[in-house]
């Protein structure tokens, strides 16, 4: 690995980091080593990366602020990619709008509030970063964010493509893409918003996470997806399983759907415990469970 973390640096302008401990990078914060990290400067040099590693036969995986992510302690080989520099937005024609994958939730939130643009405040408070939001179709108070989306930048085999919404496979927590394919920008199609009316839905939104979803430690955000017609969180409690402990992973005493990092926990903690919550809320409610969280790495 050493040999192409060497061809990376000799056209890559960015930042490489071998062995970088994955527990730095999710929120989590658990996660063995990944082989490299490779933060690209812009979409130039994400295309440079990706040509050294296709032409090296070098795995690669793109991860987005850390947040729905839950990295096995053995780590990842191969590279790692953050698009956290690809953060530009802009403002576009009508009621429209352009961000690249690395911006944060909440800046992309407050952009659009200032060029009063409404339909994306039930994003602010979900953590993390554009391109992890629209890989999962995060969503919050029965919104969607791929349903504000006018259109997708996608860079696959074919190089830079720009993909309608009417031509994306999406629904509850999930976007399908073909394989490789990675989001670099994303254009919204919004409403001529009040700032007064959007400025009262976004505290609103703000004021509803505080009061149910301050956990206090280290976590992921809802670990497991809502089954249809019903909520994990209500599942778990009626199983008993609130504060349960696996090592230093816990089910939150506050939001049952968490699990949190109480200190010193390991990725194979935090395995067991969701094993053993499918488990005991198949035998009390029938229901199985699937994780919301994505679980990537080796053990």
């Amino acid at each position: 690995m050493d040999k192409i973390g060497s061809l990376i640096k000799q056209k890559f302008r960015g930042k490489v980091l071998p062995d970088e401990p994955m527990s730095l990078h999710t929120s989590l914060k658990v996660g063995g080593p990944a082989d490299l990290f490779c933060i690209p400067e812009d979409l130039d040099d994400l295309r440079e990366l990706l040509t050294v590693l296709a032409e090296t036969g070098t795995p690669r995986m793109v991860v987005g602020g850390g947040f729905n992510l839950l990295v096995r302690d053995g780590g990842i080989r191969g590279a790692v990619i953050s698009l956290e520099r690809l953060n530009r937005l802009d403002r576009l024609d009508g009621f429209r709008m352009r961000a690249e994958a690395g911006v944060d939730n909440g800046v992309l939130v407050r952009f659009a509030h200032e060029e009063r643009l409404a339909g994306l405040e039930f994003l602010i408070g979900i953590p993390g970063r554009l391109g992890g939001a629209l890989g999962m179709n995060a969503g919050a108070h029965g919104e969607e964010i791929l349903d504000r989306v006018e259109s997708l930048d996608v860079l696959g085999e074919k190089g830079l493509e720009t993909r309608p919404a009417a031509a994306l496979d999406f629904g509850y927590r999930y976007l399908r893409l073909a394989p490789g394919g990675i989001i670099v920008a994303a254009t919204f199609k919004l409403e001529q918003g009040d700032p007064a009316e959007m400025e009262s839905r976004i505290e609103g939104f703000l004021a509803h996470r505080r009061n149910t979803q301050r956990v206090g430690y280290p976590n992921a955000g809802s670990f497991f997806r809502n089954p249809p017609g019903g909520h994990a969180w209500q599942l778990i409690d009626a199983a008993g399983l609130r504060g349960l402990k696996v090592g230093g992973a816990q089910v939150s005493q506050v939001h049952t759907n968490f699990l949190v990092n109480t200190g010193g926990a390991t990725a194979a903690d935090f395995l067991e415990l969701a094993r053993t919550i499918r488990e005991k809320v198949k035998a009390q409610s029938g229901v199985e469970l699937e994780e919301e969280v994505r679980i990537v790495g080796e053990e």
